[in-house]
């Protein structure tokens, strides 16, 4: 055996051994508890719909764009849309990422240089901390949400300094204090960065549109994939910030630009976002009707006013019997284990969505409350 494959090979059997060893899954027929898809935008027929007749009014578009955009990918259409989505999020400007973890890898790698200070919160998703790691700047972590934590390393922290954090954490569903994290950032005049993946969609324009914090934070990114059923991300900021971006950006300058499909999708998306009260009314009535549904148990429920909620099992094993046995019931709960979340902390991560019945909230409830005694 190969030294590479030797490696490989024991790096496998100790995933094994740990019970965290990951493999794909195809789609199924259960009810879905585990799709970022809070909205239901993904499988929305009307949607379908809105996309189809985008397309056949477009009907001179190319199968794939060609190149990145700044070779034969870019066109009107891109430019425009990203416009368009800047004024609904009333930020300034607007540059389209294939994804959400290309678009923090690009923001963090680009931006902060040798000298300055990024500081994170401990359980920023894994593209801030990959993308933080590829800059020259130095890397600070607080304590999850704790403004005394983020203080202290804004006190010592040099050269410019970026404050990083999600306004939902995507494994917690927690909320960040934006608000005071805002106000800390003006201090010590700090550049606020906020990563909107999970909050637009509960929120009908995001967190910080909703708390009017709009000019006091430097940059947002809001991902298409998940309330909006799309793919890809954009990041806002100032007209300067994207120029920057389309500058030095290595993840947008070397990334083949995302077909016609993909922005007519997004942009057919953001049409129907603004109509979409009544679907959010019936999220928020859904996570309201699963935690009440779910007081009293004895599992670990970490406080969440999201669409995502968890129940910290804390060890792999256990976490994979009770997502198996709602399996068996029909309902669709996936196991986060460790290394994904820090170890005693594995859980099932419950996604509510406007289109899950009282009925199937009931049965995800009583199966999991039969399980925790």
């Amino acid at each position: 055996m190969k030294p590479a494959e030797k490696f490989i090979k024991d790096k496998l059997d100790q995933r094994r051994e740990d019970g965290s060893l990951r493999s794909l899954t195809p789609g199924n027929n259960l009810v879905d508890f585990c799709s970022n898809d809070y909205l239901g935008f993904a499988r929305s027929s009307v949607l379908k719909e809105l996309i189809t007749d985008e397309m056949k009014a477009n009907n001179d578009y190319f199968i794939g764009s060609t190149g990145s955009r700044l070779l034969s990918g870019n066109s009107n259409y891109i430019e425009d849309l990203e416009k368009e989505i800047a004024g609904y999020h009333q930020s300034e400007a607007g540059l389209i990422f294939n994804s959400g973890y290309n678009a923090n890898l690009g923001l963090f790698s680009s931006l902060p240089q040798k000298g300055d200070t990024i500081i994170m919160d401990e359980l920023a998703h894994a593209s801030i901390i990959d993308g933080a790691r590829l800059s020259f700047a130095n890397r600070y972590i607080f304590r999850h949400n704790n403004i005394i934590s983020l203080e202290e390393k804004l006190k010592n922290a040099g050269g410019r300094k970026y404050i990083a954090v999600e306004s939902i954490y995507s494994m917690d569903g927690d909320t960040a204090p934006l608000a005071q994290i805002a106000g800390l950032s003006e201090k010590y005049d700090a550049h606020l960065i906020v990563d909107e993946a999970h909050a637009v969609g509960l929120y009908k324009k995001g967190l910080v549109n909703e708390l009017g914090l709009e000019d006091k934070v430097f940059a947002r990114l809001v991902t298409f994939g998940k309330a909006l059923g799309c793919h890809g991300a954009i990041v806002l900021g100032s007209d300067m910030l994207r120029e920057y971006l389309i500058n030095f950006s290595r993840s947008f300058i070397y990334s083949t630009a995302a077909s016609f499909h993909e922005f007519a999708a997004i942009k057919m998306a953001y049409q129907l976002l603004p109509g979409s009260d009544s679907a959010r009314e019936k999220l928020k009535n859904n996570i309201d009707y699963f935690r009440e549904s779910m007081s009293g148990n004895k599992l670990n429920s970490i406080e969440s006013n999201s669409a995502i909620q968890c129940l910290v099992i804390g060890n792999n094993e256990d976490t994979k019997k009770i997502a198996l046995r709602l399996q068996q019931e029909g309902l669709d709960v996936r196991p986060i284990l460790s290394p994904t979340v820090p170890k005693g902390t594995e859980r099932l991560r419950i996604c509510v969505h406007s289109f899950n019945s009282k009925e199937e909230i009931a049965l995800l409830a009583k199966t999991i409350n039969s399980y925790a005694g």
